[in-house]
């Protein structure tokens, strides 16, 4: 790997990092928003969530380092709908979620990436992480995808 191609890597990373650290933000957030009766499992699904995110943002960052750059002090955007009706929390949730599984296809093209001029890394360790963190996103935004349906809707939810 050259330096130059660290540097794109690293940018990605950092990027991912930030996304995280604002998923740590937002879903403490949500999680102090919720009101109603089904409170309980709602708040702990959250809260759940934060702490993923917080380890995912950790294990970008030490792959910023394993690199040789310098993690990230910024967090991603933190912007809020003001709305904290479940139906728009997870509404949000999704929104972020979204951006977050784009960042990491990004990191994996960057991983992935053979042809001159393209700045790739190829490096199996990134590629590896990159698809794992691809299906774990993957299968968070069907969740919140299911938690948005009607109950007895099959249908996927729609934006």
């Amino acid at each position: 790997m050259t330096t130059e191609n660290n540097k794109v890597a690293v940018g990605a990373l950092n990027k991912i990092m930030e996304l995280e650290l604002a998923g740590v933000v937002k879903y403490t957030h949500y999680s102090l928003m919720v009101f109603g009766y089904n409170r309980i499992p709602i708040v702990s699904w959250l809260k759940g969530n934060a702490t993923e995110s917080l380890d995912h943002a950790h294990k970008a960052g030490e792959l910023v380092t394993l690199l040789g750059g310098h993690p990230s002090l910024r967090i991603g955007a933190l912007l809020e709908t003001e709305r904290h009706d479940i139906g728009d929390i997870l509404r949000e949730s999704l929104e972020h979620e979204t951006l977050a599984l784009l960042a990491y296809y990004d990191l994996l093209k960057i991983a992935t990436a053979t042809h001159p001029g393209t700045n790739g890394v190829q490096s199996v360790l990134l590629e590896e992480y990159a698809r794992e963190m691809i299906v774990l996103e993957e299968v968070h935004l069907d969740e919140v995808n299911k938690m948005l349906r009607n109950p007895g809707d099959i249908r996927s939810f729609v934006k």
